[in-house]
């Protein structure tokens, strides 16, 4: 693909991020402003954060979501309806991990003793991962498919974790919520394709984005394999984002894309 036809990928697109405040959204949302789109609306629990990268963004703007919360998910796709008409792309890129939890392994790694997180998890920490992760992803995935069905087209991407294929040790919760998304994911692409709707899913391995930084440095030291790169950048995910976006990912359909750098296939 030319230079030029890269830049005009998504011309005249309407596209719709979660979780564009940092990370993996903000660098789609960047991509997708750079590359055409008409309009890309930025959405984020942290209005302020995505109201930073919007500003930096012709044709963008900023909302406030929590993607738990169903009423606003249907709120706030309504809403670009309303001002645009339509939705063409929606990267889903909005979630949370554990930190207690991460830190909890940390010290079990630097005290050289086995992590027990299991018995320690409650209830609360439990329903805060599933709640986001999980069925945020099925709130957002229902919107968007109610959303494009009128127009019989549309591109969704869902930002998973291979974490849900190596299910790291001491990371139950998150392990299984990206699990679930990318079986989610999977049975929503199988239905929608019929109407014109591709549905995907990235599967990264660790990237740095804001989520890492409060990594504990043992954690992310122990990701320092030699054979491959530490971290990836959230630009190189949003790449394979928004080629699952684009027309040239036509033939993939609940495709999960393991994008780990080496460290295990699936």
């Amino acid at each position: 693909m030319s230079g030029d036809a890269q830049r005009d990928r998504f011309e005249g697109k309407v596209a719709m991020v979660t979780g564009a405040g940092s990370g993996m959204g903000a660098a789609a949302a960047r991509q997708l402003a750079a590359e055409g789109a008409r309009a890309v609306v930025l959405a984020d629990v942290n209005s302020e954060a995505a109201g930073i990268v919007a500003k930096e963004l012709p044709a963008a703007r900023a909302v406030a979501l929590d993607v738990a919360d169903a009423a606003a998910v249907d709120g706030a796709v309504d809403d670009v309806l309303r001002e645009y008409g339509r939705i063409d792309v929606l990267v889903h890129a909005a979630g949370v991990d554990d930190p207690e939890a991460k830190r909890w392994i940390a010290d079990a790694l630097v005290e050289g003793r086995p992590p027990e997180v299991t018995g320690r998890l409650d209830d609360a920490a439990w329903r805060r991962v599933m709640r986001v992760n999980l069925d945020g992803t099925f709130h957002v995935l229902r919107a968007a498919v109610r959303a494009m069905l009128p127009h019989g087209s549309g591109a969704i991407v869902v930002i998973g974790s291979s974490s849900a294929f190596d299910a790291p040790v001491g990371y139950p919760h998150y392990a299984a919520s990206k699990a679930a998304v990318h079986a989610l994911s999977q049975a929503v692409a199988k239905e929608a394709i019929a109407s014109g709707i591709r549905v995907n899913v990235v599967a990264p391995g660790p990237t740095e984005t804001g989520m890492a930084a409060r990594t504990p440095e043992v954690l992310r030291t122990g990701f320092a394999d030699p054979r491959v790169r530490p971290y990836a950048t959230a630009e190189e995910m949003a790449d394979i984002a928004l080629f699952l976006a684009s027309d040239a990912a036509a033939n993939l359909v609940g495709a999960v894309l393991l994008a780990n750098g080496g460290r295990f296939t699936a």
